[in-house]
């Protein structure tokens, strides 16, 4: 009870309010409302300066795109509601590749810029969140399946990340967002299979 109460007490209004927001956001964007980019914009906003109080720079960074690509949702959405979907699809070894790449040098960047010219405690950890993130978030674009599987390898160090900065309830939020990228992975899965099973129904 004790642990709960610290953990409680440690917890800045703009942490629950930033988690809250997010929370808010994922449950509108799985209802298919467009009105989850507004509240994900407020999270995202109250994150970014959460995580430069907790010297997580990379993460900070990883955020503002989040910012920038959040805007962009509410432009998609709300102004091109008709617009034609990229379908879902196995990446490629090409994609693979380039995946590998953008780990090994968002990591490499990364982490030489915390190092040198920032006061990060967790440089190697920080880069790693993020460079994985960023991988994810480029197969997620491309509409490839393998885009939960990067966001989870960043969501697992994540996690501990977080709770070892004491913002416990992004720490939970991440755990939450790990769960919900294990039902994306077999559900992106599940699609593929019925577009599959829809094509060869129609060739016969």
């Amino acid at each position: 009870m004790n642990i709960l109460g610290d953990i409680i007490k440690s917890t800045s209004w703009l942490e629950w309010f930033g988690v809250g927001f997010s929370v808010t956001q994922v449950l509108l964007s799985r209802a298919n409302n467009p009105k989850n980019y507004f509240f994900g914009i407020a999270g995202i906003l109250l994150t970014i300066f959460v995580m430069y109080q907790s010297k997580l720079y990379a993460e900070m960074l990883l955020n503002v795109y989040y910012l920038v690509m959040s805007i962009y949702g509410v432009w998609f959405w709300m102004l091109k509601k008709n617009e034609v979907y990229t379908p879902i699809t196995f990446s490629t070894k090409k994609d693979l590749a380039v995946t590998l790449g953008i780990v090994g040098v968002a990591f490499l960047l990364l982490f030489s810029v915390l190092k040198n010219f920032t006061s990060s405690d967790v440089p190697v950890w920080d880069a790693w969140v993020s460079a994985t993130a960023w991988a994810g978030m480029w197969l997620m674009a491309k509409r490839k399946v393998e885009n939960w599987i990067l966001l989870n390898i960043s969501n697992i160090f994540a996690i501990p990340l977080l709770w070892h900065k004491e913002l416990y309830l992004y720490s939970l939020l991440t755990a939450f967002l790990f769960i919900v990228a294990v039902f994306g992975y077999f559900n992106w899965r599940r699609i593929i299979k019925e577009e599959q099973e829809k094509k060869l129904y129609v060739a016969k």
